[in-house]
């Protein structure tokens, strides 16, 4: 069986649940950091304005920045969207910073969903939303340098999260910060030193949170990929391969080609940000929650022989698929036509042709075939070069995507729609 059990399945480790449950406090933090994409849709269409279950979010009132976490005025309501106060221009930030439709609230309810699921008391989340539009990681960081209004998300967080501390208590309830929700990379999408800055936020992040809750359980940061900025970007790498190399620290919740897209190719759509929260949510369930070693799609070893490269994978449930909905990959890239969305070049940066792409050993590797023999030194890839135009079907998407996806059968609680993995974006040399 896969490393993560079906959901179906789940609902039978009562032995597993029970200590998970045990581990649970009253109110989990979560933290969504990062640029445009973490604040919400600019088209400023709002789809969750009840909140079902208990989860809450930091109302900071009229206040202005700075902000004393002491201050009367702030209070816990009600998650809904907007999570916070909308941005009066651009770019802006905390507390005036949210563009429209976040992940929060499709993400929280989620996870109260999933714990109601497995016969779990109802976990309830508390949400702070601190990104900042169109910055890069220089200005989220600790110590950031203020430029303007920019430079005050890690400020934000500490602040939110000794208010929270304080309300809690004060309410009776027990409270920690669970994760940090980092969507961002576009801004960094050529630094080439992303990974180890976003690996000392999550160092950061993990430090300073605990100073402020006492708690003794680690912060987790869950991140995805940005698919929109530059061809072989090394944003998108770095956001993939922490999660390989640091998986205490950090975890890839996966792509984001697959979610529908604002007409600019680069922004989600108010749906598109409910399915990334759904998703967030699962992983964040299986991770913090069940405390299950949970992986994205993504490949494990790659080999060539002759004309055919082999691909294994990390398959997360089920078995490998070929998604159906979206539109062909490459189509106008003749020689990666039939790829699927992977990409295969020599050394030097040409494109080699590929003529068949297959699922094979019980669907769980990749055969892809090229009309001549691959050589040494080549680079296989995937979903790491842009196409001509953006994914059409079934609704407006980006420009960088590709067909494999396994087979969980996750349905979104607010979305309705079906979550499946799709495979991250990654870039491998063949020796």
């Amino acid at each position: 069986m896969s490393p993560l059990i079906c959901f179906a399945h789940l609902v039978t480790l009562g032995s597993a649940v029970g200590v998970a449950q045990k581990q649970m406090v009253d109110w989990i933090g979560i933290i969504g950091t990062g640029q445009s994409l973490s604040v919400g849709a600019r088209a400023r269409t709002i789809l969750s304005t009840t909140q079902p279950f208990g989860n809450l979010k930091l109302s900071t009132a009229k206040l202005a920045y700075p902000i004393d976490p002491n201050d009367p005025q702030l209070s816990m309501v009600p998650l809904v969207e907007p999570v916070g106060r909308l941005a009066p221009n651009y770019p802006s930030s905390w507390p005036e910073n949210i563009d429209g439709e976040t992940l929060h609230s499709a993400a929280g309810n989620q996870i109260t969903a999933l714990s109601l699921s497995h016969k779990m008391r109802p976990i309830v989340t508390v949400h702070s939303a601190i990104g900042e539009d169109g910055q890069g990681i220089v200005f989220l960081k600790k110590g950031a340098t203020h430029r303007g209004l920019n430079g005050r998300s890690y400020e934000a967080a500490m602040t939110e999260t000794a208010a929270m501390a304080r309300l809690a208590k004060a309410a009776g309830k027990s409270y920690e910060v669970g994760a940090v929700l980092v969507t961002h990379g576009e801004s960094d999408a050529g630094n080439k030193n992303y990974g180890q800055e976003l690996l000392q936020l999550a160092a950061d992040y993990n430090q300073d949170i605990k100073l402020i809750t006492g708690q003794k359980r680690d912060v987790l940061m869950i991140g995805t990929q940005q698919n929109s900025v530059v061809d072989d970007s090394p944003s998108t790498l770095a956001e993939w391969r922490l999660g390989v190399e640091h998986p205490d620290q950090y975890v890839c919740s996966g792509p984001k080609y697959q979610y529908p897209y604002f007409d600019d190719a680069v922004h989600l759509v108010s749906l598109g940000y409910d399915q990334l929260g759904e998703k967030y949510a699962e992983v964040f369930f299986e991770r913090f929650v069940l405390g299950h070693k949970w992986r994205p799609l993504e490949p494990t070893r790659a080999s060539r022989r002759g004309k055919t490269i082999s691909v294994e994978f990390h398959v997360p449930v089920g078995k490998l698929q070929w998604d159906t909905t979206m539109g062909t990959p490459h189509a106008t890239i003749t020689e990666w036509a039939e790829g699927k969305g992977f990409e295969l070049r020599d050394a030097g940066g040409k494109k080699l042709p590929i003529s068949a792409v297959e699922l094979t050993r019980d669907s769980r590797q990749v055969s892809i075939t090229s009309p001549d023999e691959v050589p040494a030194g080549a680079i296989l890839s995937y979903a790491m070069v842009a196409d001509p135009t953006k994914r059409l079907t079934p609704s407006a998407g980006t420009v960088r995507w590709g067909l494999l996806r396994d087979s969980d059968p996750f349905i979104g609680y607010s979305t309705k729609l079906p979550q499946p993995n799709y495979c991250v974006a990654f870039r491998l040399e063949l020796q």
